[in-house]
């Protein structure tokens, strides 16, 4: 039964053809039947004939099926060739014409169904039957109404199929949004994997060069330095790749927690190690916090450590070997302040923010769409009388 549907569904006009063949031989029959004068059955051949071609090519050519249904109609009117099974056709191409039509050839379908059961009661008014022009009336609505619902039947499917086009339309439209966006996520997701990367590597590299610089100066005067040093960059490394693989492995599979070993990710209260470990490589900092330490969004929290964790990357990089930092942690009502000072080289911090000292800057840029992220503010520049000042806000809330 699937298989004729089907077949029904790929041959329409093949279908239509086969109804036009039974509709010319029951038309047959009945001028068989029905005895006509000479002008009737010159015009009952074409005219029936015609009708039958409306049947056939109606989803087809509906517009130009339903205007050869008129003309039909006329000669019919012309000729006194009298209503028969022929004229289901027009029920058809109305129905047809108000499904699939053009506009206004849907408007010319139903004009001339209100017209069509009036026109053939004044052309045969029907000879020895006498009757009211009330029983006249209601012979002509009756005739007119089985048109009418073939035309309100009709246009109910186009608005039902206009409906089901729209909302295929916005099902298609939805899904090319929903890729659109995963390709924005996709890609944002890149942007802070790559933020974290250049953060952890700038670092944790950093302070391996430092301390391997200083085993290799120490090495024969001072053994157990040396050893020490090598113990940090052991240390350093482990935890380098430890984060490199928590990132690395949400490219992998995109989730965190399904990449090997888990890792979290680093908080306010892991700034203080942060800042023991910048301390041996040879770099004093000094560290306070102010207000009373509480819980903070995951976001606010990595945010702040890794402008600590740039910043004191910078100092290490481009301060000079005498220069110092300093570390605040402010704790507001509504947010997190921080302060990051060195008393370095201003100007190579200045070449750093535009990208001349370090490549493209990556950084700094880091850092201010971080802020940005959590809906904060970044301030950062020299100091006046040397050195660089970062000072950033980090509210509770992202601003909205």
């Amino acid at each position: 039964m699937q298989r004729l549907y089907d077949f029904i569904r790929r041959h329409p006009t093949g279908v239509d053809s086969f109804w036009a063949v039974v509709l010319l031989g029951l038309s047959g029959m009945s001028m068989v039947a029905i005895p006509k004068s000479g002008m009737e059955r010159i015009a009952a051949v074409p005219i029936t004939l015609g009708f039958c071609l409306v049947v056939a090519l109606r989803r087809r050519a509906p517009e130009k099926m339903l205007l050869l249904a008129i003309v039909m109609g006329v000669a019919q009117l012309v000729t006194g060739f009298g209503p028969g099974v022929m004229n289901f056709a027009m029920l058809v191409i109305v129905f047809t014409v108000a499904t699939v039509g053009e506009r206004w050839a849907s408007w010319l379908a139903l004009v001339c169904s209100l017209c069509a059961a009036g026109l053939s009661k004044l052309r045969w008014p029907g000879e020895g039957l006498r009757a009211g022009w009330a029983e006249e009336t209601f012979i002509v609505v009756v005739l007119t109404v089985p048109f009418v619902l073939a035309w309100v039947l009709g246009d109910s499917m186009r608005t039902r199929r206009a409906y089901f086009d729209q909302l295929e339309e916005r099902a298609a439209r939805l899904e090319r949004e929903r890729e659109a966006q995963s390709k924005v996520a996709v890609a944002a997701e890149r942007a802070r994997i790559a933020r974290e990367l250049h953060d952890v590597v700038a670092h944790n590299v950093s302070v391996m060069v430092v301390q391997a610089d200083g085993a290799a100066y120490v090495m024969d005067a001072a053994p157990d330095q040396a050893k020490q040093a090598l113990e940090t960059i052991s240390s350093t490394g482990r935890q380098a790749l430890a984060e490199m693989r928590r990132l690395l492995g949400v490219l992998r599979t995109g989730d965190a927690q399904e990449s090997g070993e888990y890792v979290p990710q680093p908080d306010v209260d892991q700034i203080e190690d942060l800042i023991e470990q910048v301390r041996q490589t040879g770099l004093a900092v000094d560290f306070k916090i102010e207000g009373t330490p509480r819980p903070l969004p995951s976001g606010v929290e990595l945010t702040a450590y890794r402008i600590v964790q740039e910043a004191l990357t910078n100092t290490r990089k481009h301060g000079g070997p005498d220069a110092g930092a300093s570390v605040r942690l402010v704790y507001f009502d509504d947010g997190l302040g921080l302060l990051v000072e060195d008393d370095g080289r201003g100007a190579a911090h200045e070449l750093y923010e535009d990208g001349g000292a370090d490549g493209a800057g990556h950084g700094m840029i880091g850092m201010r769409e971080r802020v940005g992220m959590v809906g904060g503010t970044l301030d950062a520049g020299p100091r006046p009388g040397g050195g660089f000042r970062i000072s950033a806000l980090l509210p509770l809330k992202p601003a909205h």
